[in-house]
């Protein structure tokens, strides 16, 4: 977490309600809802043009200044897309593949910059899948 400075914003946006359950998980873990964080669940019948106005909407909610991550799910799939068209390299960037080692791990670091956030929260994911029974 952070000592209360200025933190990035989080944004899940993902399919149905995967974004709200891993937002749900990281408060079991933490013990409380983290601040600066929203989320965005897309359903099938979702129009994506119609889904940006709100998506930009949303991310003023969690940009405070410090610029935002958005974590996704599927690469190419309507979430990352309307998540594409809020890019701005620098201040709002984007990772896909969300889970909650990946989720965790974004939320410890989101005072330490945004290139190093994202660093951070695409080894979180990946680090996080592993084969049991090799460890």
């Amino acid at each position: 977490m952070t000592d209360g400075t200025a933190m990035i914003g989080l944004f899940l946006i993902t399919h149905g309600s995967l974004g709200e359950s891993l937002i749900q998980c990281a408060c079991h873990v933490l013990g409380r809802r983290p601040p600066q964080i929203v989320q965005l669940g897309l359903a099938a019948q979702d129009d994506p043009a119609e889904a940006v106005p709100l998506a930009r909407e949303m991310l003023g909610l969690v940009d405070k200044g410090e610029g935002a991550l958005i974590l996704t799910d599927i690469y190419g799939a309507t979430p990352a897309n309307v998540a594409a068209q809020l890019l701005d390299p620098g201040r709002i960037e984007g990772v896909t593949g969300v889970n909650l080692p990946m989720l965790l791990r974004a939320l410890t670091y989101r005072g330490q910059g945004l290139e190093i956030l994202r660093g951070k929260a695409v080894g979180g994911g990946r680090d996080g899948v592993f084969n049991m029974l090799d460890n």
